[in-house]
């Protein structure tokens, strides 16, 4: 297992040893020891799983203290180009975003600390995007920022995207005030 940190801090690309043969690969997607050696979490309450068409724009979302989530995400099937956005105020790169693209066919896992907003846009049909989180869902923790906000300057690509209506009634980041320290 590969750790690569990013341009942000905590923000961790993690690329797995992988065989491979005639018969198909084997690589260990989560091994706590390895894991608590490289100073990532270990400690996982839930995990979530989504099948999205090529095309669908799912996020920026986050959850707030005392629920915020660290999340380790990877791709099961199909391919995604995945954010994430700094929202740690007292952090260097506060409002800075990261892209990276994660397939089946690459095996990448990106872990997105606690702290900030993720988003992912899927490149192709029936993309399965599985993610383990480090706390559980809580709906009056939830939150998020719109996707397309121009202070963050994501480039998502000019391919139409399919948002849900949730997702494109975010408030602009000028508006957010962070529960994040």
């Amino acid at each position: 297992m590969e750790i690569i940190q990013t341009t942000l801090k905590d923000l961790i690309i993690i690329k797995p040893s992988v065989i491979e043969d005639e018969r198909g690969y084997f690589f260990e997607a989560y091994n706590e020891q390895k894991f608590k050696e490289q100073g990532l979490p270990t400690h996982f309450l839930q995990d979530n799983e989504s099948k999205s068409h090529k095309g669908v724009l799912r996020g920026l979302h986050f959850q707030a203290p005392p629920y915020g989530q660290g999340k380790l995400v990877r791709v099961l099937s199909g391919a995604v180009l995945d954010v994430a956005v700094d929202l740690r105020k007292n952090s260097p790169t506060y409002g800075q975003h990261y892209t990276c693209h994660i397939s089946a066919q690459n095996k990448l896992m990106f872990y997105i600390p606690e702290g900030f907003a993720h988003g992912f846009f899927t490149l192709e049909d029936n993309t399965i995007f599985y993610y383990k989180c480090t706390q559980v869902y809580n709906k009056a923790s939830e939150g998020g920022i719109l996707h397309n906000d121009p202070l963050l300057g994501i480039a998502w690509g000019d391919a139409p995207k399919q948002i849900s209506e949730r997702d494109q009634n975010l408030s602009p980041f000028a508006d957010f005030s962070t529960p994040f320290v």
